[in-house]
């Protein structure tokens, strides 16, 4: 800061990145500065509507940054954040999220250190993750199961098919047709309910109690069958049961705590404070789950984590492949830095994307190891990333339709 009070450093521009090397429609913000050969990287990607968050970022929230200073984030962000007045929405989040997490960025570059020393330096060597095995039967799940057992993967989310029905982390095709002549997606919830307890039986009788297994229900049964379901996967030691309910049925989750033990993880759709503070005020799940581009960036979700630890609540942020690997690297910065970290999800990253992004987190023993570089420790190549444009669909990425046999639209 200059003896006026002027920024010694400012915000010169905002560039929003857009490429798909996996084929996955993913959101990057490159923030540059007045420093010669300074910026940082954000994640934004809202993977459905990714052309929204390009256009918030270009036509609204880069106006709003440029001239302003980049080592006041947390001013910025409350800024930013009221000013559209109608505030929050995984739209403005996201676009939010790509400024944040490049300042961030920046700021620990200057700082000639690692991310997570700014956070408060190590809790733990590297960061434990789960990646996920289906199949469809109990024995190619189990097979699966095994390999990742093998290259040392102690956590393991299972999913299996239900013959004949789209289901959620399976890759059978689906069969039955719903009443609905334009849909060949089709979903029934009971026979899922049934089918996940003989699956969670057959891993615990033939893989043992070595492993930790985690299971993903996606919100697509009815609430009272998700109570049913908690309970009937009790005996099976769960690491977390994912997502049993849909974020406008949260009130189901005191009915649950009620009746079992079962490890309860929530939060990937959510963005919006009303909708996870009360669940973890009130202790009513043991890990948040939220993406964290889509609740507003690291600095809400450095802020999420220290409440979620008075609580007794862990992290376990949303990683998949939607999440672009600046986004897993902020993940990995925060989970080496938060003492009530719980368990970190990820989708194993491709050649392509890997060359796209150089210095993607290094994963070996089932753990992400930070490389140590100055900020985020990732990077992008520009250049190679517009060789891989958003691939061409009628709806340009959205959540596939999916319908119950008389033709009802299945949440999510």
């Amino acid at each position: 800061m200059s003896e006026r009070g002027e920024p010694t450093i400012k915000i010169t521009d905002v560039q929003t990145i857009l490429t798909a090397p996996n084929g996955i429609r993913l959101v990057v913000v490159k923030v540059l500065t007045s420093e010669p050969g300074l910026y940082g990287l954000g994640c934004a990607t809202f993977t459905q509507r990714p052309l929204a968050v390009a256009a918030a970022i270009e036509n609204y929230l880069k106006p709003f940054a440029i001239g302003r200073d980049v080592d006041r984030i947390e001013d910025l962000w409350q800024a930013a954040y009221v000013s559209s007045y109608w505030r929050s929405g995984p739209v403005l989040n996201n676009a939010l999220s790509g400024l944040d997490q490049a300042l961030w960025d920046i700021k620990a570059k200057r700082a000639n250190m690692p991310l997570y020393q700014l956070l408060g330096g190590k809790c733990r060597e590297a960061v434990p993750v789960y990646t996920h095995a289906s199949g469809n039967s109990l024995t190619e799940v189990e097979d699966n199961v095994r390999k990742f057992m093998e290259k040392g993967f102690r956590y393991i989310r299972v999913q299996m098919a239900i013959p004949g029905y789209e289901t959620y982390g399976g890759r059978s095709v689906p069969t039955v047709v719903a009443l609905n002549p334009h849909q060949p997606r089709t979903w029934e919830p009971t026979p899922y309910v049934r089918t996940v307890p003989k699956l969670l039986e057959h891993l615990r009788n033939t893989v043992g109690d070595d492993v930790e297994l985690l299971h993903d229900v996606h919100e697509r049964i009815p609430p009272i069958q998700g109570v049913w379901l908690a309970k009937a996967v009790e005996p099976y030691r769960l690491f977390f049961l994912e997502d049993l309910f849909a974020p406008e049925d949260n009130d189901y989750f005191r009915m649950v705590r009620q009746q079992t033990s079962t490890p309860l993880a929530m939060g990937e759709l959510f963005v919006n404070q009303a909708e996870y503070v009360p669940l973890i005020r009130e202790r009513l799940i043991d890990f948040i789950r939220v993406h964290i581009s889509d609740i507003g960036g690291l600095s809400m979700a450095r802020k999420l984590a220290a409440f979620c630890e008075f609580m007794g609540v862990r992290t376990a942020w949303h990683g998949p492949g939607d999440v672009s690997p600046v986004g897993h690297a902020v993940n990995m910065h925060l989970d080496l830095a938060v003492s009530n970290f719980g368990i970190q999800e990820l989708s194993l990253f491709p050649e392509k994307t890997q060359e796209v992004f150089p210095g993607c987190p290094e994963v070996r023993d089932g753990c992400m190891w930070a490389n140590d570089k100055p900020g985020l420790g990732i990077d992008i190549d520009e250049k190679l990333a517009a060789k891989y444009p958003f691939p061409e669909h009628i709806y340009n990425g959205a959540w596939p339709e999916i319908r119950r046999l008389d033709g009802t639209v299945v949440k999510p």
